[in-house]
């Protein structure tokens, strides 16, 4: 049995979102939650890359890529710094203790 390219990147696309899906089901700590995040948002920019090549739009599967690339990149600093801040309030990045603060 052999795999076209295609097929091969289905596998990794589904990898991808299925670890980063598991990932932020199962951590609490913030900045590995922003690190799942950004796994899932990789199996999603390359589905994207795919879909473009099986369609024969690279070009426009491209510029989306490049775009969903900024906008997560924005999301994952702003969230990086928001962990940060919690880190100095709290002194923990655990997301119980942190949910406990609004009691």
């Amino acid at each position: 049995m052999t795999l076209s390219v295609t097929n091969l990147l289905i596998i990794a696309i589904l990898f991808l979102f299925g670890l980063g899906l598991y990932a932020l089901l199962t951590m609490r700590n913030l900045v590995r939650l922003i690190l799942a995040l950004q796994v899932m948002v990789k199996g999603i920019i390359l589905l994207i890359i795919t879909a473009g090549n099986i369609q024969e739009q690279m070009g426009i599967a491209q510029s989306m890529a490049l775009t969903f690339i900024i906008a997560d990149t924005i999301v994952a600093v702003l969230g990086m710094a928001l962990a940060v801040q919690v880190k100095k309030v709290t002194g923990s990045l655990d997301t119980k203790e942190i949910s406990k603060l609004r009691r």
